[in-house]
C-alpha cells in the first residue's frame, strides 16, 4: 500500500483510528495534487536505433489538463473553476502536514487508550505554518511520515569486567597519563594474579580513550573559561 505522495505506508498504521486519519489525510492531498501540482505527460516517443527521444506536453495540473479537454461539459468546467477558486494551497499543505503528524502519533501510541485520545485532529495554526515555509528547505525532509525514527543506543550486553578496579585504574592513569592500555593491564595482572586475562587489553584501551578525551576537554575548556573569567575584572576596571 502506498501513501498519497506515492511513498510506502508503514505497516504500523493499523486499526480504525489510523484508517480514519488516513482518510483525513487523503482529503487535502487530493485537492492539492489535482489543483496545484503540475506534472509532465508524454506526448510522443521516437526511436532511432538505440537512441530514444521523448517529447512531453508542457507541465499542467490535472485540473488545467481537464479544463483544456474539449470533451468536458460546460457545467462540469464551471464547477471545477469554482472549486479551485475557493482553494488555498498554503492552507491545504498545512492540513497535510498536520494530518501526517497525527498519523505518526497514532503509529507510535503504546496502547488503545492513548490511540483513542489522539484521534482528534491536531491542527497547526496557519500563521505558524506560513512563518516556517520560508526556511523549511534548510531542514531537509519535513514530512512527518518520512522522518527516520531515532534508534536507541545499544547498552552494555555483558557485565563490566573492570567494574571492581575502575577507580584504581583511574588513579594509575591520572598519575601517568602516558601509560598504555597494555602497561596498565600488566600492572593489574601483577596486583591481582589470574584475575584479568590478556583478552581485556582492548577493554582497557577503550577506557583510556574515554579518560583521555575527558582530560583533553577539561584542559581546553577549563583554560578558556578561566581566561575569560580572569579577563572580566580587568575589563571592568578599564570601564569608566
Amino acid at each position: 500500500m502506498v501513501g498519497p505522495d506515492w511513498t510506502p505506508i508503514d505497516s504500523r498504521y493499523e486499526g480504525i483510528a489510523a484508517a480514519e486519519q488516513m482518510a483525513r489525510l487523503y482529503a487535502p492531498v487530493r485537492l492539492f495534487v489535482n489543483a496545484f501540482q503540475p506534472s509532465f505527460k508524454l506526448a510522443k516517443k521516437m526511436r532511432d536505433g538505440a537512441r530514444v527521444t521523448k517529447r512531453y506536453h508542457k507541465p499542467l495540473t490535472p485540473c488545467d489538463r481537464l479544463l483544456a479537454d474539449a470533451r468536458v461539459a460546460e457545467t462540469t468546467r464551471e464547477r471545477i473553476v469554482a472549486l479551485r477558486a475557493d482553494l488555498d494551497p498554503v492552507r491545504l499543505l498545512a492540513e497535510i502536514r498536520s494530518a501526517q503528524q497525527t498519523l505518526i502519533t497514532l503509529a507510535d501510541a503504546a496502547d488503545e487508550t492513548r490511540i483513542a485520545a489522539l484521534t482528534s485532529d491536531q491542527i497547526v495554526p496557519i500563521d505558524t505554518f506560513v512563518s516556517g515555509v520560508r526556511t523549511a528547505w534548510q531542514h531537509g525532509e519535513v514530512r512527518p511520515t518520512s522522518l527516520p525514527k531515532p534508534k536507541a543506543k545499544r547498552g552494555r550486553r555483558r557485565p563490566d569486567p573492570l567494574a571492581a578496579v575502575t577507580d584504581e585504574l583511574r588513579v594509575w592513569f591520572d598519575a601517568d597519563p602516558a601509560s598504555t592500555g597494555r602497561q596498565l593491564l600488566e600492572r593489574l595482572q601483577e596486583t591481582y594474579p589470574e584475575c584479568y586475562p590478556d583478552g581485556l587489553v582492548r577493554t582497557v584501551q577503550r577506557r583510556l580513550k574515554i579518560w583521555r578525551s575527558e582530560m583533553a576537554h577539561a584542559l581546553v575548556f577549563g583554560r578558556a573559561s578561566a581566561a575569560s573569567s580572569d579577563a572580566l575584572p580587568a575589563r571592568a576596571e578599564q570601564t569608566p
